[in-house]
């Protein structure tokens, strides 16, 4: 296999990491990566990133905070209909 390049392991490592990208071209960026320290910070970064707003997801508001949205909301609709 040939070294992909910085430029073309920058441009798809949104979908390589989302593991969109072919089997080819996978295996091209994943040899850059182990080469390429510039390039493995880079998917370093995007992968951390990826995984700390994944659990942002995963949280819930307070309930008193929900509860303060819910009858704004509710105000709102009421005064508009």
């Amino acid at each position: 296999m040939s070294d992909c390049g910085c430029d073309k392991a920058r441009k798809d490592l949104e979908e390589y990491l989302r593991n969109e990208v072919c089997k080819t071209e996978h295996s091209d960026i994943t040899e850059h990566l182990e080469n390429c320290p510039a390039c493995r910070d880079e998917a370093l970064v995007a992968t951390t990133l990826t995984a700390v707003i994944a659990r942002a997801c995963k949280e819930t508001a307070p309930e008193q905070l929900r509860d303060q949205v819910l009858a704004r909301l509710r105000s709102e609709q009421a005064t508009h209909h």
